[in-house]
This record gives structure tokens, C-alpha cells and sequence, in this order.
């Protein structure tokens, strides 16, 4: 699969400034974001429905693959282009039964035995991290570095996205590790102008 992977959004209401979220999508995509992820961890399955059939209208639009987080019923109702699966989520093996060949499969991976192992299951990519400090999420145990991160790139041979406090001053640093993405949410979503911060981001992918 040739996906481009360089600006990985992931979704999150609770950083959006007076605009709706299929706004705040379709502004950072002008900017240079590559692909989306919708994660409403607390929605509701119909919110969450609704919320990825309004994000997935944009996305098709400008032909950006919608990935869905943890949820295989609403990737496959709303016909997202893939899903991002954790460590405590379906295994892969039987995901992949369920939404096909055809559909985009990443991980979630803390480690170089994670890694191989959603590698060896045909994870299409591999979400590393947390890599830095971050508030939108709370289960961190262990946080990867640019060190954690520069030992899983080196053994993996499936593209990777580094997830976790990712920002435009630790991007580029982040880039040399070997990723082939940066997993941002509060980075775009929180800024107040989305397009900018999307295409500053980009830059650094590009350098």
C-alpha cells in the first residue's frame, strides 16, 4: 500500500476552537496532513458513527485515507479506509478476517517485541510511542525517547508513525529517528490557525 504517512492526525473535540471537527479536518488536510484518525474515546457508537460519516465525506474529498481507532464495526460501516488497533484490541490476525486484504491496519507498539510481532501479523504500520510526555494520554508506563524509537525503526521494515508529544520542536529530531510520520493531535488541532500548523509539520517531514 503507498500511503503517506508523514502528518497523521488523530482526532480529539476537546482541542477545537469555534469550529466543527469536519472544519478543523478539512483545514489541516490545505495544510499538508496525509491522514486521519478519528478517536472518540468517549463518544457514544451512534456519536461516533456520526462523527467518522461527516469526517470521512472530507477525507474522500481529497482522497486522504480515514482511519478509525480501535472500533472495526464503525470502520466497517462507515467504509473508513482503515483501523488502528492497540495492544488490548482484537489481535490483527482476526481483524483482518473481518475488514479484508484491502483495508489499512496499524498498532499500536511500546517495544521492539511488539513491533515484530504486529509486523509478523501483516500490520500495514505501526504507531510507536508515547515517545514524549503527553496529555491525551493517560495509560503511559513507559515513555519510548528518540533512543526507544531510533531501536524499533532499525529492526521494523513496515512504515511507522511516532505518536506522544510529538510537536513542531521536537519534530524534525523526531524524523531522524527513522519514522515515517508524526501522530499529532493538540500540534494542529489546538493551534489557532490548523492550516499553518499542518504545514509547518509538514515541512519537517520533508527536510
Amino acid at each position: 500500500m503507498n500511503i503517506d504517512y508523514s502528518v497523521y492526525l488523530v482526532t480529539d473535540k476537546r482541542f477545537l476552537k469555534n469550529m466543527t471537527l469536519e472544519q478543523a479536518v478539512e483545514e489541516s488536510i490545505k495544510g499538508g496532513t496525509s491522514i486521519v484518525q478519528i478517536r472518540e474515546k468517549e463518544a457514544s457508537t451512534r456519536e461516533f458513527f456520526d462523527t467518522a460519516s461527516k469526517v470521512h465525506e472530507v477525507t474522500k474529498y481529497y482522497n486522504v485515507p480515514l482511519i478509525i481507532n480501535d472500533r472495526i464495526d464503525i470502520a466497517q460501516a462507515v467504509k473508513a479506509e482503515g483501523v488502528h488497533l492497540g495492544q488490548s484490541d482484537m489481535p490483527i490476525e482476526f481483524a483482518k478476517k473481518i475488514l479484508g486484504d484491502d483495508v489499512i491496519i496499524g498498532i499500536s507498539c511500546n517495544n521492539v517485541k511488539q513491533a515484530l510481532q504486529a509486523e509478523k501479523a501483516g500490520a500495514h504500520y505501526l504507531g510507536l510511542g508515547s515517545v514524549f510526555p503527553t496529555s491525551t494520554k493517560e495509560d503511559i508506563s513507559t515513555l519510548l525517547g528518540l533512543e526507544g524509537l531510533k531501536e524499533i525503526t532499525s529492526k521494523i521494515h513496515i512504515p511507522s508513525v511516532a505518536i506522544g508529544g510529538v510537536n513542531l520542536q521536537n519534530a524534525e529530531s523526531v524524523m531522524k529517528s527513522g519514522v515515517n510520520g508524526l501522530s499529532v493531535i493538540s500540534c494542529i488541532l489546538g493551534s489557532n490557525d490548523i492550516k499553518a500548523a499542518s504545514q509547518q509539520l509538514r515541512d519537517c517531514t520533508e527536510l
